[in-house]
């Protein structure tokens, strides 16, 4: 289900916006190894069409999310999803386990994104769907969903909040995060003003808070008008040091999405301030992915479209801030369309050398994915002139991965993680992957 709601997002920006052909042109290609650790299965029960980040526990475990299989049922026709985990064996292979299988109904439904750990090994995450099925269109809103170990190893899920389309917005698409005194802070992509961003509403950013009896109330941080100050956050956000909030949406500003900050104030509320709206062209057109900061405070991230040379492909920005409180775009690399890969649909992220990695969804081998490419992973490296070199680490090719949607994660070692969604074409039938790159 959260495919086709993705997908639904990429042809109104493909309408509005008129994306060109892709044109395949020659790019470098970085030395690198690439592994499989799992690949989904065409049976669907254990899930399949991995879409957000892999963790890693202390003992070296990944864990992730299926947006789909496990439990079929009729609004859930796809299956409603699964949490997974991956355990790394001797021999180098990986053994997945399925540690919990979503059933649509008040647990939630589509959990395909990030997930993150408590201090005490508990998992926190949230599900598009389900939740309360009798709105939404008979989906649900979503939930925000607890994940806790047992000493059978078993896992429980608990629901902590169940959204309802109202104030408290619907259907987030992204993880939550943590503060320091234990709240959880997450976005919505629907709800709370159901007239605006294309009638499902313009979402929010929420806020959960632990209660005495193992309750979380929920409160509103911030609710989009669609206007200027942004609209429909697909991304997750992040804290800096002063604990002010950064995300981006896909709507509002100038046309094409905007990258915010909200600030707490003394009296308990939050001021949203838009730090940069982006106006469709050459500076980029709808941030998608979340963005992260270096530690000079700059920012950083991507547009699905946008960019240069007319092939709307996208690109990877830096924003700067100066002294007057606005902030500078700079655009670090627009994409070709082509071998170099198009559409990044998630952030980046940083290896400790201070390079850049991240994944496009399709562009790289067009001989696969229905002629659009089925992605590769990039990274951006600061050279000697002041710029960015750019080379592709990984190219895929429909077998078994395609179409990465998430971003990387690194472990001490300095090797990539990451998922792909899967693509099913050319009878390869692929259903998603867990991959490992060695840079």
């Amino acid at each position: 289900m959260l495919q086709v709601r993705r997908l639904w997002i990429v042809t109104v920006a493909l309408v509005v916006c008129g994306m060109t052909t892709l044109v395949s042109v020659p790019t470098v290609s970085a030395q690198s190894k690439y592994k499989t650790l799992y690949k989904f299965p065409s049976n669907h029960k254990g899930g399949y069409q991995p879409e957000g980040r892999v963790i890693f526990d202390r003992a070296g475990n990944l864990y992730g999310t299926t947006a789909a299989g496990g439990k079929v049922i009729p609004h859930c026709y796809q299956g409603c999803g699964t949490v997974f985990k991956l355990t790394p064996q001797s021999n180098g292979g990986w053994i997945k386990e399925v540690l919990y299988k979503f059933t649509g109904g008040q647990d939630g439904a589509s959990p395909g994104h990030d997930l993150i750990f408590d201090t005490a090994g508990n998992l926190y995450g949230i599900a598009n769907f389900g939740g309360n099925v009798q709105q939404c269109g008979g989906y649900g809103c979503g939930v925000v969903f607890k994940l806790s170990p047992k000493a059978d190893g078993t896992w429980t899920e608990s629901v902590l909040h169940t959204f309802s389309d109202g104030q408290d917005g619907g259907n987030p698409s992204s993880g939550v995060i943590f503060d320091q005194n234990g709240n959880l802070y997450g976005t919505t992509e629907d709800g709370i003003n159901l007239s605006q961003c294309g009638g499902y509403g313009c979402g929010g950013v929420f806020k959960l808070t632990p209660q005495a009896d193992g309750s979380w109330r929920e409160s509103a941080v911030y609710n989009f008008t669609g206007g200027a100050d942004g609209g429909t956050s697909l991304a997750g956000l992040i804290f800096d040091q002063a604990g002010n909030l950064y995300g981006t949406t896909i709507h509002g500003g100038n046309c094409c999405g905007v990258v915010f900050e909200l600030s707490p104030q003394a009296d308990g509320s939050w001021t949203e301030s838009v730090v940069y709206s982006f106006g469709g062209g050459l500076d980029g057109d709808i941030p998608s992915g979340s963005v992260i900061f270096d530690q000079v405070g700059n920012l950083y991230g991507t547009t699905i479209y946008g960019g240069l040379g007319g092939q709307n492909a996208g690109l990877v920005f830096e924003l700067s801030p100066n002294r007057d409180a606005t902030w500078t775009e700079n655009v670090l690399y627009d994409f070709k369309g082509a071998a170099d890969g198009a559409n990044p649909f998630a952030g980046v992220v940083f290896d400790k050398a201070g390079n850049l990695f991240g994944t496009t969804q399709l562009g790289g081998n067009f001989k696969q994915c229905v002629s659009y490419g089925c992605g590769v992973v990039f990274k951006l490296s600061p050279n000697s002139k002041g710029g960015w070199t750019y080379t592709v680490v990984h190219s895929f090719y429909d077998h078994p991965g395609a179409q990465p949607v998430s971003s990387l994660t690194f472990d001490p070692a300095g090797n990539l993680y990451g998922t792909d969604a899967g693509w099913t074409s050319n009878n390869n039938n692929t259903f998603g992957s867990v991959f490992e790159i060695t840079p």
